[in-house]
């Protein structure tokens, strides 16, 4: 069977990491008619709050409001999952399954020490991919090696200062419908589930500062930010978009 081929995939180790990160990037690109793929690693299941069942039912909600083409979870072990000849097998599989131009992954570093392993674990992934003598299957058929061409980490919980940053001044508030999917972790008023770091108000708030604050830096509304694997280049100084005084 021929590849799916996307534009972009975006890999996530946790149901909600993408939206937070780059939930606004992926509406643009879809609006922008770029097709694209989501893959979270894990089901998320050792998160205070929520169930597997009802993460999976928000991942998929999410994604029907951001327009995504594709969403698929690897079933890797939520805070246990390792690099591994395993795992990078799996991803390796993904990457090819799709064939994406851009590959976009977790913070190389942050707070929750799996968004790190994760961001290590697909980098990895996606280079062992473009080894033709790496052989793997999809549905019983042996796949193309696939590398993408640029790799790029949002930016999640602790700051890190981005190559570049993305103008999602117009799809901002679909974002946050995106985010709000996930009703067990961000629903304030649900007084039976117990208070964690993300369900406070303060931090959907801190969310939205960080993308005013992104989008200051380049004279616009909203923005979300990335780090690239590789230089970032232009072929027109009209491509920029900068604070113009």
């Amino acid at each position: 069977m021929s590849a799916l081929k996307v534009d972009i995939l975006a890999i996530g180790v946790h149901p909600d990491d993408i939206e937070l990160g780059c939930g606004g990037t992926l509406i643009a690109s879809v609006k922008q008619n770029k097709k694209v793929a989501i893959v979270d690693l894990t089901q998320g299941e050792l998160g205070t709050r929520g169930t597997i069942h009802t993460r999976r039912q928000e991942a998929e909600d999410a994604a029907e409001v951001m327009g995504i083409s594709y969403r698929e979870n690897l079933e890797m072990a939520d805070g246990f999952f390792e690099i591994t000849q395993e795992n990078l097998f799996k991803v390796i599989q993904v990457i090819r399954k799709y064939q994406p131009e851009i590959l976009i992954c977790n913070a190389p570093k942050d707070r929750h020490p799996d968004h790190g392993r994760s961001s290590e674990l697909v980098v990895r992934a996606a280079f062992l991919s473009g080894l033709r003598k790496i052989e793997t299957e999809w549905e019983g058929e042996s796949q193309e090696a696939w590398r993408p061409k640029n790799i790029y980490h949002y930016i999640q919980d602790t700051y890190i200062e981005p190559d570049f940053v993305f103008d999602i001044s117009d799809v901002h508030e679909q974002k946050i419908k995106a985010v709000v999917c996930y009703k067990t972790q961000f629903n304030t008023s649900d007084a039976s589930e117990p208070t964690t770091y993300i369900s406070t108000p303060d931090f959907l708030n801190r969310t939205i500062g960080r993308a005013l604050s992104l989008g200051k830096t380049i004279g616009v509304q909203y923005a979300e930010g990335f780090i690239s694997e590789k230089a970032v280049g232009v072929r027109d100084f009209n491509d920029l978009v900068q604070v113009t005084t």
